[in-house]
C-alpha cells in the first residue's frame, strides 16, 4: 500500500492504508479499507484539529466528498513535539482508489484563544486490494 506524508505550517501528516479483508466482499462490490493517520506538530506553535475534508475517488473516477467536526469523535489539541495517531475507515465499490484532502486547524494563543485559522495538507494516498499472488 503506498501511504502519504505532507507537513503544512509545521503540522505534519503522515498515512498509512491498509486492505481491510475481514470487512470486504468482493463478491457484492464492496472493498474496505483502513488508514491510519499521524499527525504531528512540527512546529512552534500549539494547535488543534478542528474538522476534516476528505475527497475519496473509486477506480472509475466517482468522487465523494466527505466533512465533519473532528476526527474519530475528536478534536485534539497538540503542542509542540506531540502527535495524535487514529485509525479509520472507508469503503469503495471498486478494489482501487485513492483518498486526499485537508484537516481545519487554528493556532491556540495561550492553548485557549484561537489566532489564526489555516488548513493542514493530507497529501494523496492509494487503497488498493493486495494482488494474489501467484
Amino acid at each position: 500500500m503506498f501511504g502519504s506524508e505532507a507537513t503544512t505550517r509545521g503540522v505534519h501528516v503522515a498515512v498509512e492504508p491498509r486492505y481491510d479483508p475481514g470487512r470486504s466482499t468482493p463478491g457484492r462490490g464492496r472493498w474496505f479499507f483502513l488508514y491510519s493517520v499521524t499527525v504531528t506538530n512540527r512546529g512552534e506553535e500549539t494547535v488543534q484539529l478542528l474538522d476534516r475534508h476528505w475527497k475519496i475517488t473509486d477506480e472509475t473516477g466517482q468522487v465523494e466528498e466527505v466533512e465533519g467536526a473532528g476526527v474519530v469523535g475528536e478534536q485534539p489539541v497538540l503542542s509542540p513535539g506531540e502527535s495524535f495517531r487514529y485509525t479509520s475507515g472507508c469503503p469503495l465499490p471498486t478494489p482501487a482508489g485513492t483518498m486526499q484532502g485537508s484537516y481545519g486547524m487554528i493556532v491556540l494563543s495561550g492553548k485557549t484563544e484561537a489566532v489564526e485559522e489555516f488548513r493542514a495538507e493530507i497529501a494523496p494516498f492509494v487503497l488498493s486490494e493486495p494482488l494474489p499472488v501467484h
